[in-house]
Order: structure tokens, then sequence, then C-alpha cells
């Protein structure tokens, strides 16, 4: 039932009454939010209007509202950011999170016509429309196609990187920051890592470009791994004093820890490692983004992103997970991701505002030379008889099915239209 309730918030597929906590008030959905997979809440940055006040935060769902004391959110911190409470049933109207704070609640009805849909739709799983005859399609459409594709996703990444720049007051070595560490939270962090750049600017990190304890102490104390004030760990303690030492001095906002995910991520996952290495990284290179635009092989980064974080990770995972003693560092598909995420599009975004297109066309030529990417989605494809060679290839069928394939733009794709003209 759950899974259908976030079906139908997703795709507002819905109509919603008021409950108690609502009464009265002008209640407006400006943003459903970004549907979480992982173990938190259900959907993150959600926008919500009450009255005249604007709220954005996170969204549960739950079948009764009970279920939000049956599951034991009110005792997780994870569950603070909370600004709205979804149900079908409600049977309590006093949703409160661990720090005490009342959460608005709405009830959702959802047509029973429309019920059966979600359901349909459901059980289908992720079989494409056009799966069992895609074959039919010659070579030169497909490959047409997948050009294109991947022309949509580059400019769909470009303009990620515009507004990150103009976010940025248009400072480059900024929003190459904000990109690089928006890439290290590779897909399951990459949202709270975005929240981490809003924070803390370069330019702090720069000013104390020569101190690689101080580099690490901004990264890990921004996002609220430094807090626990009875450690007895000397590297945690040394970490602790310089960054509590820096927020006095530059008056930063700590995030809360509990934004960063660590369930179903391997260890050599954890944030915490991801943040070690990108400190590793800023420590070793004063100028990156300049040295970026410089680059003219794949290779040479490679060779720039194959950092290790400092010695302490050689045998902790986080301040409290040991683990053997080994050199953390980013293995070649978290490389090739950081490429494509984040040093291909700003290398890119950078040629097309400054019109220099020899940028462009490097940045297209890496992105050619990358190995094709191994996810779900490529293996879907694959599975169908669809050939990739690169990135590039893997880039385009990712906009293929995120912008057409499950949004059922079938009439826009130039699959769909070859097949529909047999």
């Amino acid at each position: 039932m759950e899974r259908l309730l976030q079906y139908a918030w997703k795709y507002k597929l819905y109509e919603f009454n008021h409950t108690a906590t609502l009464a009265g008030k002008e209640f407006v959905i400006l943003d459903v939010g970004i549907c979480n997979s992982d173990a938190g809440p259900d959907f993150f940055n959600a926008k919500i209007k009450i009255d005249d006040k604007v709220w954005v935060g996170n969204v549960e769902i739950h079948e009764r509202s009970s279920d939000w004391y049956r599951h034991n959110h009110h005792n997780d911190t994870a569950y603070n950011s909370v600004i709205l409470h979804v149900v079908e049933t409600v049977d309590r109207e006093d949703i409160m999170t661990k720090n005490g704070i009342l959460i608005p609640q709405i009830q959702l009805e959802i047509r029973e016509d429309i019920r059966k849909t979600i359901n349909s739709l459901m059980n289908d799983g992720y079989k494409l429309n056009c799966a069992d005859r895609i074959h039919k399609v010659d070579r030169m459409t497909i490959s047409s196609w997948m050009s294109a594709l991947m022309s949509e996703r580059l400019e769909r990444k470009m303009n990620d990187v515009l507004r990150v720049h103009k976010q940025s007051v248009n400072d480059w070595n900024e929003a190459f920051f904000v990109m690089l560490l928006r890439s290290f939270g590779f897909g399951i962090n990459s949202e709270p890592m975005e929240l981490l750049s809003k924070t803390l600017s370069y330019k702090h990190i720069y000013k104390h470009r020569d101190s690689l304890l101080q580099i690490e102490a901004l990264l890990l104390g921004q996002a609220g791994f430094l807090e626990d004030e009875t450690s007895t760990d000397l590297s945690y303690f040394l970490l602790h004093r310089e960054y509590h030492f820096l927020k006095h001095k530059y008056n930063l906002h700590t995030l809360d820890s509990s934004l960063f995910k660590r369930l179903r991520t391997r260890p050599s996952g954890f944030p915490h490692i991801k943040l070690a290495m990108l400190a590793a990284l800023l420590y070793q290179h004063e100028h990156l983004f300049s040295w970026t635009l410089e680059q003219t092989t794949i290779r040479s980064f490679y060779q720039l992103f194959s950092i290790h974080a400092s010695e302490y990770w050689d045998t902790h995972y986080s301040f409290d997970y040991p683990s053997p003693n080994q050199k953390k560092q980013l293995g070649k598909k978290s490389i090739n991701s950081i490429l494509i995420n984040a040093v291909i599009p700003t290398m890119f975004a950078y040629g097309h505002m400054m019109g220099m297109h020899n940028y462009m066309e490097r940045a297209l030529y890496f992105m050619e030379e990358l190995d094709p990417e191994e996810n779900s989605i490529v293996r879907q494809f694959c599975d169908m008889g669809i050939e990739v060679r690169n990135a590039s290839d893997t880039q385009a069928l990712i906009q293929l099915r995120k912008e057409y394939c499950d949004k059922k733009k079938c009439l826009f794709c130039r699959f769909g239209i070859k097949l529909l003209s047999k």
C-alpha cells in the first residue's frame, strides 16, 4: 500500500484533504520532492506552502498516521527534517519529530480507477513498451537518436553547471568545487553533498590549502561528523578542535549528519571516506579548475584522481567503524563517475559560456574515451539488443530512459516513431 501511495504522490495522481493540523490554513504543494529509494524519508527537498510561508524539507508517506510511531520515526533524528506527513488514513494527529516539532499532515484520496492503473503499472515492473520490438529499428536510426540523446543529456548537465555558476557569483572555481563535491556523493549522497557546498565556500578551503588537517576538518565538520563531544579518539579530537575553531572564525552552520546515508552502502563508500579523499585532492592541487582545463588526455585525470585519504583512514571507515589496514583511494569506476558528472560537464559549460569551442569538443572527446557505465538502465537496454561502446552511449541511454521511457513519451522518441510507422 505504501508503494502505491508513494507512486501516487510522485506523479500527483491524488486529491487531498486537510486534517486538524492544517485546518483553516491555505495549503499548496509546490514540489513533491525527489523520491528516495534508500533509508530515511520517502521524498527529499519537497516544497509546500502553508499560508504565506514556504517550507522546504522531506516528506514521509504512510498508510496510517500511527505508522509514524510504529516505525519508530519519532526517535530517529533522520526524520527531524520531515515537513509533511502524507497518509491515506488519519488515526492520529499528534505526529512529532524527535526534537518535538509537530508535523503538518494531509490525507490522500486516490480514485479507484487511478488505483487500478497504478497497480497495473507497478505490477508490470520496468519492462519498456518497445522491449520486444526494438530489434526492428534500423542501425541508422539508433545511431542518430543516440547521438541526439547524448547532446540532450550533456546540455542538461551543462545547464546544471551554469545554474551553479550563477549561484556562485560567476566564480568558476566555486562552481567546480560544488560540482566536485556533488559528484563525490556518488548518487546516494549527492543531494546532501550539494547542501554541504551551500554551507561551505571554496574560498574557506583555499585559505587553508596548506593544511590537510584543516581542509579535512572543514569538510567533515560541516557534514556534521565532528559533533561527538565524548570521543577519546586522538585524530577525532584534533579534527574536532580545528573545526570548532574554524566554525567560530567563519560563523559556519553545521549540517545534520543524518542527511548522509550509510545504509545499503559499502563501508568503503561511507561519506567520511569520500570527504577525506576530496580533502586530499584539494590539498594536493592548488588551482584545480585551471589545471583541469589544460588537460588533453584521460590518462592525466586518472593520475589526478588516484589520490588516497590521509593515514588515519587506512584503518577506519568512519570514526566509529574500524577497517583492515588498507589505503582508501578511488577506483577506476569512481573516477569515471566524477569525470562524467563533474569534470566533463563543467569543461563543456565553460567552453559554451566563454565561446571557446575547443573545450566543448574536448569534453565530448573525453566522454567517448570513457568506458561504458554499468547500471540497471544500461543492462536493460543491452538485454534489448542495444550496443554500447563508451560512456557517451550509456549517458544517451540514461537520458532515453529518464526523459522518454519513464515519462511515457513514446511519440517523441525516434524508436517509438519508427516502430509506429511500421
